[in-house]
């Protein structure tokens, strides 16, 4: 039988949703915005190939600099601390003070600490603000693990994440050949032409090999404004 799920925390966010930390077991873990699941400790492994595939060409680089926006339980984090070496930088953007203080206590066997490392800043910001704000910073890599990807409504111009907008200043935040890794739940094909057309060499991946397998979009700065064509390639890992 299984074991009952306890509620470990839970806090009222700027939607006046109720976010809860959950817990049964030992390393089994929920987090749940009203009557949604955001994520399972058990079932991580987009979130894990999102941090690997962003980072996966920096591993020999002398001094990496890298946004991750959304901590969650910090499984992408620790997935791309994992890929990082020792001298690299990390911002981590997240909007609830109380899943950072969640990732610092109850979580941080489960990542090993992923937020606590000294390689980690974690700014309480809405990541949409940071890429804004960091224009002159150049990232390597920008990676973005929300609890809601692109998708078919999202407003093509105006959404401040997903949006033509949102695309043009993540491109402006990222050095030449820069990374933007991009988590969702489904792919999405007018989301993949606002990367192209936004300056941006883009394929999507769908990691897995069976069950529901999410998107991970993988797009690399190109040195022309525009990207005349989007690729898409599903590989599985």
């Amino acid at each position: 039988m299984a074991l009952p799920w306890k509620i470990l925390d839970q806090f009222i966010t700027a939607d006046n949703e109720i976010m809860e930390l959950r817990q049964r077991g030992e390393n089994d873990f929920l987090i749940t915005i009203g009557s949604q699941i955001l994520m399972n400790s058990k079932s991580q492994r987009s979130e894990i190939a999102l941090g690997k595939i962003g980072c996966q060409n920096l591993s020999n680089h002398p001094r990496p600099q890298v946004l991750v926006g959304g901590l969650g339980m910090g499984i992408t984090l620790r997935a791309v601390l994992d890929a990082l070496p020792a001298t690299a930088s990390v911002v981590t953007a997240e909007l609830n003070p109380k899943t950072l203080e969640w990732c610092l206590q109850p979580l941080a066997e489960l990542t090993d600490n992923a937020a606590g490392d000294p390689r980690v800043t974690v700014k309480i910001a809405d990541v949409a603000d940071v890429i804004k704000q960091s224009a002159a910073t150049n990232f390597d890599a920008i990676i973005l693990d929300l609890y809601r990807g692109p998708h078919p409504q999202t407003d093509p111009r105006n959404d401040p994440i997903y949006g033509s907008r949102a695309i043009a200043h993540a491109h402006a935040a990222l050095k030449p050949g820069g990374t933007f890794a991009i988590w969702g739940e489904n792919p999405d094909p007018a989301f993949e032409a606002r990367l192209a057309a936004g300056g941006f060499a883009v394929r999507c991946e769908r990691p897995g090999k069976g069950g529901y397998r999410h998107a991970v979009w993988v797009a690399t700065k190109t040195t022309g404004k525009k990207q005349q064509n989007s690729k898409q390639h599903r590989k599985g890992n």
